[in-house]
């Protein structure tokens, strides 16, 4: 004898299930945001109070920072995930259009204006004949500027190339000089810190990046088999980036922000104030990363980890943003 049950309440039940995670992924991201709301709005807010100078352009240079960072990850994710393709037998071969000659395009332009700042002296420039194109090799921040603006160009025309694997040479010399820019040679041990920014930069990168790209190949493959395999695979290995991420990230913080002298700092500079909302943020992506996971593996549709996925990707987007943020500010003085 067959069931009476009306065959729709299955499918009432699922419909009513997944506003429920999204409510809640939504309830996350407004607490991040609220976590976060000092170092986004921009410079001015982090220094109130800490006696410290912003620097002119501080904002201008931050919000270069952001999109040259989130750039770099685009196409660094789109080679990533479709190395990662590949070792899923049955995987269909569509893939989403490629963001990444426009993502090149959009550090190229982000990388030129804070070329322009560096051949001013490190100063907004007012017009075009402030620029001192030529000083730009007369210096080690010159050089890596120079170098950042060339490799994205080259990054740019790999993309619209026939072999867009190639990519991988020029944008891994953007990584190499954004960590030599971020340790002068006038700090401690500047190779060190150049190493750690080096690994912290790349893992990040690969990230944000594959993530984004991730979901787009799941959309693309409309619930085929192979997408829960493939956010798996993708999952097993952002967990050693994740890894990487927090032991390259306290290291450089321990190296700038002392221990006996860190706890102070996390709310008496600038710099420690933007630190300590991206740790929030960081933490935050690292819990939807990880509710994501769980539906991954105990969900009885594997896909619906594209919920809180979602979720992760907005707050990454917010990691990036307080990050481009954090290198435009002054790094404290270790006491």
């Amino acid at each position: 004898m067959t069931s009476t049950r009306p065959p729709s309440r299955p499918t009432d039940a699922g419909r009513h299930a997944r506003p429920a995670g999204t409510g809640r992924a939504a309830a996350v991201l407004v607490l991040v945001a609220l976590a976060a709301l000092i170092p986004v709005l921009g410079p001015s807010p982090a220094l109130h109070g800490t006696g410290e100078a912003e620097a002119p352009g501080t904002g201008g240079i931050a919000l270069l920072r952001t999109v040259l960072f989130a750039a770099l990850s685009i196409p660094v994710g789109e080679l990533f995930v479709n190395r990662l393709a590949r070792y899923l037998p049955g995987a269909p071969p569509d893939r989403p259009r490629s963001w990444s000659p426009h993502a090149n395009a959009a550090a190229f332009v982000a990388a030129l204006g804070l070329a322009s700042v560096v051949a001013t002296g490190n100063l907004v420039p007012g017009g075009i004949a402030e620029i001192d194109v030529g000083g730009l090799y007369e210096s080690r921040d010159g050089k890596l500027a120079l170098l950042e603006v060339n490799a994205f160009l080259v990054a740019g025309l790999c993309a619209v190339s026939g072999r867009p694997g190639t990519q991988v040479w020029p944008l891994a010399a953007v990584v190499v000089a954004e960590a030599l820019r971020a340790h002068p040679t006038t700090e401690y041990s500047p190779l060190i810190g150049s190493g750690l920014t080096l690994v912290h930069l790349t893992c990040a990168s690969l990230w944000v990046g594959g993530l984004l790209y991730a979901l787009r190949v799941l959309r693309g493959w409309r619930g085929a088999a192979a997408g829960a395999a493939l956010l798996g695979l993708y999952a097993r290995v952002a967990a050693v980036l994740l890894a990487a991420i927090t032991a390259t990230g306290v290291c450089s913080s321990l190296r700038r922000m002392p221990a006996g002298t860190i706890l102070g700092q996390l709310t008496d500079t600038a710099y420690g104030r933007v630190l300590l909302a991206k740790v929030i943020l960081v933490a935050a992506v690292a819990a939807l990363a990880l509710w994501a996971r769980i539906r991954l593996s105990r969900a009885a549709d594997p896909l619906s980890a594209s919920t809180p996925a979602r979720g992760e990707v907005l707050a990454l987007g917010l990691v990036v943003a307080v990050s481009g943020l954090l290198t435009a500010l002054p790094v404290p003085i270790r006491w």
